[in-house]
């Protein structure tokens, strides 16, 4: 019997941080940083305005400033072997985030079956962010249905993975649901609640639903 795992990164996969976050202190842009996230927060940018402004202020990003923030950000253990256990059952695991898809792509050296993320011109940046190819919360459920339709699977097929309301829509759209360190908001909604660092604890939790 196959099943499809939904990972979200920031905040789940990634603690107490987010992928934007790691790559500022690596540029050395935090202050402008955390003004976007303010206008953010205070709904004067929505995600595809968010985009485009870190588009506009990370053009001489490139992918070794990449790699080196994705290799010193902090990650819960035991994601490769989550992974690897979730394929040796026949099973499929996916990362979905609204995060920029040159950081996430890394965890596909993880074993994730699928990483989809928020698209972005090639590094460094000198072709135009296209706002389409940016994801929403609303997207998060799309794409795992695309992803449960190529599979065959059914609704109680899918287990999502996630700590913040961006993950709200997918978790009010599936039954078996792991708040990972999150806030109330999420864990009032997800089946199961876990808090710590370690993603093998989460899954291992995570399968008390399906069994």
């Amino acid at each position: 019997m196959g099943h499809l795992h939904i990972f979200d990164m920031d905040g789940t996969l990634l603690t107490g941080t987010t992928a934007n976050l790691e790559i500022a202190r690596h540029l050395g842009t935090l202050p402008e940083l955390r003004e976007l996230e303010a206008r953010f927060a205070a709904g004067t940018l929505d995600t595809r305005g968010f985009s485009i402004e870190i588009h506009r202020l990370w053009r001489d990003l490139t992918p070794d400033t990449v790699a080196a923030a994705y290799t010193a950000a902090t990650w819960l253990t035991g994601i490769a072997d989550v992974c690897a256990d979730i394929r040796a059952r026949g099973e499929h695991s996916a990362v979905i985030t609204m995060s920029p898809d040159f950081f996430a792509r890394h965890l596909l050296d993880l074993g994730f079956d699928d990483v989809i993320a928020s698209r972005f011109p090639p590094l460094p940046f000198t072709g135009t962010l296209d706002p389409a190819g940016i994801l929403t919360p609303a997207d998060k459920v799309r794409i795992t249905e695309q992803l449960r339709a190529r599979h065959g699977l059914d609704v109680d097929q899918c287990t999502a993975y996630g700590d913040s309301m961006s993950d709200a829509p997918l978790f009010r759209h599936l039954t078996n649901t792991v708040a990972v360190n999150a806030d109330h908001h999420l864990a009032g909604i997800a089946a199961l609640d876990y808090r710590g660092t370690d993603l093998t604890e989460v899954y291992a939790l995570a399968r008390t639903l399906t069994t």
